[in-house]
């Protein structure tokens, strides 16, 4: 059974993910120092895995940590997800995302290298396409500036890790271009579980119906865009996990100094409102919603193409954005 270390992997798509490779035969080893999760996190996935997972409560740039953890497993790739990830705090705040993002990932990659690990799946995001011009996009669509540090720093980590396998350090690489992971464990034993105020759309949504938020703010409806709201691909994290666990597997039948991207959405746009609105049909619920102005590092509409990451990996999304809200609102019943 192969050791995979999943970095931030108490998070949400890194718990989903550890999930999703046990299933597939693999070993999870986990380190996270819980700034954006919690411990009660591990007790979850033992339940519903039935086996206790390996966990280290610390920061992948503690590269002392990094060394302790191979040396009491070996390991056979790595998942990296720890990354700071609200694109409004990114604008406030750019030197904490920057120091971060990209330290993390060059103290994963200084390790790898040492240690002789070969794979790694980078948790990517579709944030460096920016604006595109055409849509839906491709893994060829150009990447153009970002419209965030976040977005930014995704962009600089994807060009360090080109850099590296062009220069022959004998690692394979699989960047993922994430789009917007909503839903939870269809049991309802994890989810996403944003600490203080949620930076993403679905979890405002849930507490927004639960009473715990008193009002959704919609950023912007005069957009060209349907409705006027923003137009985003909202993706099952089940599925989302599952693109991983093909990624790793992938990776093990190529040549070092490998190296791929992949989008991973549903190739459909749905807007905010329609989010809203779809939400509320299917938990017959209803969401307190207001219209606010445009948010700073927001783009108007993205959606991807997913036939490379279908043809290549064989990978095709199984739950509905209908899905995806009722995982999501069970989950929120359960805090």
């Amino acid at each position: 059974m192969k050791n995979i270390l999943i970095t931030g992997g108490a998070g949400y798509i890194g718990s989903h993910t550890a999930v999703q490779l046990i299933e597939a035969g693999f070993n999870p080893i986990i380190i996270d120092d819980l700034s954006n999760s919690e411990e009660k996190v591990l007790d979850r996935l033992e339940e519903i895995t039935g086996r206790k997972l390996t966990f280290y409560k610390g920061d992948c740039i503690d590269r002392a940590l990094l060394d302790k953890i191979s040396s009491e497993h070996q390991l056979a790739g790595v998942i990296h997800f720890a990354a700071f990830k609200a694109v409004g705090e990114s604008t406030l705040q750019p030197l904490k995302y920057y120091q971060n993002n990209l330290g993390s990932l060059l103290t994963i990659l200084d390790f790898m290298k040492e240690k002789e690990i070969k794979d790694l799946v980078f948790s990517s995001s579709c944030t460096v396409y920016g604006q595109p011009d055409i849509l839906p996009v491709t893994e060829a669509t150009p990447r153009q500036d970002a419209e965030s540090p976040y977005g930014n720093t995704k962009k600089i980590c994807e060009d360090i890790l080109v850099d590296l396998v062009k220069s022959q350090a004998g690692i394979r690489v699989i960047s993922l271009r994430y789009f917007n992971p909503v839903g939870a464990h269809p049991s309802g034993k994890i989810g996403e579980l944003p600490i203080g105020t949620p930076a993403n759309l679905v979890p405002f949504v849930t507490q927004t119906a639960a009473g715990i938020r008193e009002k959704l703010t919609v950023f912007g409806d005069d957009y060209d865009t349907i409705d006027g709201s923003c137009v985003r691909d909202f993706i099952h994290v089940m599925d989302l996990a599952d693109a991983h666990v093909k990624a790793l597997a992938y990776l093990g039948e190529q040549q070092d100094d490998f190296y791929d991207v992949f989008n991973v959405g549903t190739g459909n746009g749905n807007t905010v409102l329609e989010v809203i609105t779809t939400f509320e049909k299917v938990n017959e619920v209803k969401v307190n919603y207001v219209i606010g102005a445009r948010r700073a590092g927001d783009i108007v509409k993205i959606w991807a193409d997913t036939a490379k990451i279908n043809s290549v990996l064989n990978w095709y999304p199984s739950y509905s954005l209908e899905d995806s809200l009722r995982d999501s609102w069970n989950w929120q019943k359960t805090l």
